[in-house]
């Protein structure tokens, strides 16, 4: 029993540990004080002040396009990836290419980010593009680590999955693609949400990366709230990451109900499909 109590008491310092400051910065932000620490008050005019602040919603909009775009590349690469790793068998070179897949998730950002700056810089000599750096080479950059996350979960969704599903309706007669598109793409969808998920948090989060591939006027949120910090953090800060954490509450609980919806569905249809066989 006291193990069991020493171990309530160690999750619940955990979770307080995580959600106690984020919950403090939610209501810090309806303080009056321009001091982020003492509160003085109730007041909703620092959100009043962030819609007027240009600085602060290009720098959001961006990251959000970023994050969009580079989330849904992500997938789309991290699946094929996948499926290479998994449903292609022993191919040559597959040792490599899995190493290659993996490599950045165990790489320093600093190393990654240095990396494709220099690689941009002797695209743009050489090829004539990227001409400078902004949005364009931002987004490849988190494209290329988000994707190693992706194919993480979507390789251990197909390692998890029934094949005989797949080949049961390849000896009925169905291509391979509409194999993958009517029976793979439906079962392996829950992971392609949460790989989705994980990419869009990992690419609004970057600062890093970003710091590397980015230029004049392509700056992102993480970036702003960084170089603010040395003069001391705006109350708007606070406003503009309560409203960014339910954007973000807000998605999580739309696809957890979209998955549960689908998982549901699907063992209606098991149980369907077994109590007609």
């Amino acid at each position: 029993m006291k193990r069991i109590g020493f171990l309530s008491w160690a999750l619940w310092f955990g979770y307080a540990f995580l959600y106690v400051p984020i919950a403090l910065l939610i209501v810090y932000s309806f303080n009056e004080s321009r001091l982020v620490t003492v509160w003085s008050g109730f007041s909703t005019k620092w959100y009043a002040e962030l819609i007027h602040n240009d600085t602060l919603l290009d720098a959001a909009l961006l990251s959000f396009q970023v994050a969009a775009v580079s989330a849904t590349l992500s997938v789309l690469l991290g699946t094929c990836a996948g499926l290479a790793l998994v449903r292609f068998g022993r191919f040559r070179g597959r040792t490599l290419f899995g190493g290659m897949i993996t490599a950045p998730l165990v790489m320093p950002e600093v190393i990654t980010g240095l990396s494709l700056l220099l690689l941009f810089v002797a695209m743009e000599q050489w090829l004539g593009w990227p001409d400078g750096r902004g949005i364009t080479t931002i987004t490849i950059a988190h494209t290329t680590f988000t994707m190693s996350y992706v194919a993480v979960v979507i390789q251990s969704r197909l390692a998890g999955m029934d094949g005989s599903l797949e080949e049961a309706a390849m000896d009925l007669g169905a291509r391979p693609a509409k194999v993958f598109f009517v029976i793979t793409l439906p079962l392996i969808a829950p992971a392609l949400v949460a790989g989705w998920l994980l990419a869009f948090t990992l690419s609004l989060d970057d600062v890093v990366v970003a710091s590397f591939v980015s230029g004049p006027g392509s700056t992102t949120l993480p970036m702003v709230i960084f170089s603010s910090v040395k003069f001391g953090i705006s109350p708007q800060i606070n406003a503009l990451a309560t409203l960014m954490v339910l954007v973000v509450a807000t998605g999580i609980f739309v696809a957890s109900i979209v998955m549960a919806r689908q998982e549901r569905q699907r063992k209606r249809d098991e149980q369907m499909a077994i109590q007609n066989g």
